[in-house]
């Protein structure tokens, strides 16, 4: 998978954790989206997100991307915690 489609995925999830604040209507804790949305996901890695994020404020993937809450935009970011080869044209 190319860094384009981990990114695209990235973003879904993203977008999912905002749909589902938004039909709740109501703020709701990392703890709730961790339980309901991401730990289920096949994208996440539980275990790193667990032990280097015990806050859920930081959800790893298992790809080199991962989610960030900014509690500035309300909102899950995008981060990079894997190096990007960017020699590997299989993987642009």
């Amino acid at each position: 998978m190319g860094y384009y489609d981990m990114v695209e995925e990235t973003w879904q999830l993203s977008d999912a954790a905002r749909d589902y604040t938004q039909k709740a209507g109501r703020p709701v804790e990392a703890a709730e989206l961790w339980e309901k949305l991401f730990a289920p996901s096949p994208l996440v890695d539980r275990e790193r997100t667990l032990r280097e994020s015990p806050a859920l404020d930081r959800i790893f993937l298992k790809s080199i991307y991962g989610l960030q809450y900014s509690a500035e935009l309300k909102d899950w970011i995008p981060f990079r915690h894997g190096p990007v080869n960017l020699t590997d044209e299989s993987s642009i």
